[in-house]
């Protein structure tokens, strides 16, 4: 009853159909068997997660884009849903060509970034590839190179995160799975795509405010995103004297696929009710991908080594 009371006082606000909606959350994506672990589909989440509209006081506007990213050419992993899906489609519209980097389980919703990336008349190469395989990455960089020709942005944004309340719950399988995703396969594909980046060029990984709150039912994936932070510091001092940048973005609570795939639905509940931020709600991928263009853009060359928060209104220092 404590639980689903705090739930109901942070949901309490109504929105509006032209803001961004009120969470109702849907039966889990989670299979009821905990070996067999699921990944998410966005297509089939409701409500569906906004991926282009920016929130203004008058009400949902689509993103506005100037420009920024004419003739970049990116690589975004998982960049089929959720916040790779945003900052594909926000690339695209700043004159970026987009590779995509999904399972192929993923390929509905590969699509539907592929069409609405070519709608803006910028080039969409599909690659459903697991990065926790490293010969994967070398053919992610390769068939990248074929088609753009370079490389100027690399987006590590594919992670997967399963709850788990008791450390003894977190088997050999979740473990390996976790460390390879995240660790193994953001690794492997910045090792492979480094010796192609030149002066301007960037590499934003999304990290989390996980390692920096500790959360009790994060263990692995924690460790997972602490590992991910001490390479994007650690990496952009290297980097450095090369001109190439390297950032990250920790978000908060986001309404992604990673949300269902990650737990069964009371522990959601849970997990809302506990960590809700500030503002209120879940943060939409839109509100994430316009970080990505910053740190992308020469609007953001004096930046490296460093962590954009959006997690709504979280204070963090680190």
């Amino acid at each position: 009853m404590e639980v689903i009371s705090s739930l109901e006082k942070f949901m309490s606000s109504e929105s509006s159909s032209d803001h961004y909606p009120t969470v109702v959350f849907p039966v889990s994506q989670r299979p009821s068997d905990p070996k067999d672990y699921s990944v998410g589909i966005e297509s089939t989440m409701r409500p569906l997660p906004e991926y282009i509209k920016q929130e203004t006081e008058g009400g949902l506007r689509h993103y506005n884009p100037a420009g920024k990213l004419v003739g970049k050419k990116a690589i975004i992993t998982g960049g089929d849903s959720g916040i790779g899906r945003s900052v594909a489609i926000m690339y695209a519209m700043e004159g970026a060509d987009v590779a995509i980097v999904y399972l192929p389980e993923e390929e509905g919703d590969a699509q539907l970034v592929h069409q609405l990336v070519t709608s803006y008349g910028r080039k969409c190469l599909l690659l459903p590839l697991d990065i926790s395989i490293e010969s994967n990455c070398q053919k992610i960089v390769d068939e990248t190179l074929k088609e753009f020709g370079a490389i100027n942005i690399l987006v590590n944004n594919a992670s997967v995160c399963y709850i788990q309340n008791d450390v003894q719950d977190i088997t050999t399988v979740q473990f390996d799975k976790v460390m390879k995703t995240n660790i193994y396969g953001t690794f492997f594909l910045t090792r492979a795509t480094v010796p192609h980046l030149h002066r301007g060029d960037s590499i934003i990984t999304t990290i989390s405010n996980v390692p920096y709150l500790g959360y009790a039912g994060f263990v692995d994936y924690a460790m997972t995103k602490n590992a991910q932070l001490g390479m994007t510091r650690s990496l952009s001092n290297q980097l450095a004297p090369k001109g190439i940048r390297v950032n990250a973005v920790a978000p908060g609570p986001i309404w992604t696929p990673i949300q269902e795939m990650g737990a069964d639905q009371k522990t959601l509940i849970g997990v809302l009710a506990s960590q809700g931020p500030p503002m209120g709600r879940y943060g939409q991928p839109a509100e994430l991908g316009p970080a990505y263009v910053f740190l992308a853009s020469s609007d953001g060359s004096f930046i490296t080594g460093q962590t954009i928060h959006a997690n709504g209104g979280t204070v963090l220092n680190g």
